[in-house]
């Protein structure tokens, strides 16, 4: 029986573009509030738009923080996006310091502008199509992918990474950013998949295909 990915809803994430996009490459979704469905899931998406703050107090306060974080340390295959990257690591600094998840070390930091580099300015946020640039190749979710396809980002804070080990895409924004981290079952990516057209659904698709 194909495993079933559950989105998690916390009330500030595009979730039902995320379903949409996953249902369009075959994959089977749902959308959930419920802490012990979450924590039953097969797959785990965790999406999101908007600030660090608010979004991790409200996965506190409809207590999904813990079934989040028992997904990923039993192995089963996780999803973070944008916000839902952002999460995942301990401190996020947006209006002030803010307790993420702590499941990665480091810590999510704003973008430096507006300002210019090589006769180019750099506003933020960050949003539009950009590049990437591959620095672990083997992931499965590339499967399929061009090397230095561009994907959509809307964002104005990046993550840093205490263990440069976990960082599976870099991109370019007047400096370099990490774009998609990866450490085993975990794989989490700072651009919309669902926004990004053919690579963003093929990424989706191999996500839904992990065994």
């Amino acid at each position: 029986m194909p495993s079933t990915i559950t989105i998690v809803d916390y009330q500030m994430g595009n979730l039902r573009s995320v379903q949409k996009a996953l249902e369009h490459v075959g994959a089977h979704a749902i959308i959930s509030s419920d802490p012990d469905q979450i924590a039953k899931a097969d797959k785990l998406i965790l999406p999101g738009v908007g600030g660090f703050g608010e979004a991790i107090a409200e996965v506190r306060k409809r207590q999904l923080d813990q079934p989040i974080v028992d997904v990923i340390k039993s192995g089963r295959s996780f999803l973070g996006i944008c916000l839902g990257l952002q999460m995942l690591f301990e401190v996020g600094t947006e209006g002030g310091n803010h307790e993420g998840l702590g499941v990665l070390q480091g810590s999510v930091d704003r973008f430096a502008g507006p300002r210019y580099a090589a006769g180019a300015e750099f506003k933020v946020p960050h949003m539009g199509w950009n590049q990437v640039m591959v620095r672990q190749a083997d992931c499965p979710l590339l499967q399929g992918i061009a090397p230095e396809s561009y994907f959509y980002f809307v964002h104005s804070y990046y993550v840093v990474p205490r263990d440069p080990s976990v960082v599976w895409l870099d991109c370019e924004y007047g400096e370099t950013f990490c774009a998609a981290v990866w450490k085993d079952n975990l794989y989490a990516t700072q651009f919309h998949p669902e926004k990004s057209q053919a690579a963003g659904l093929k990424l989706l698709k191999n996500f839904a295909e992990l065994e």
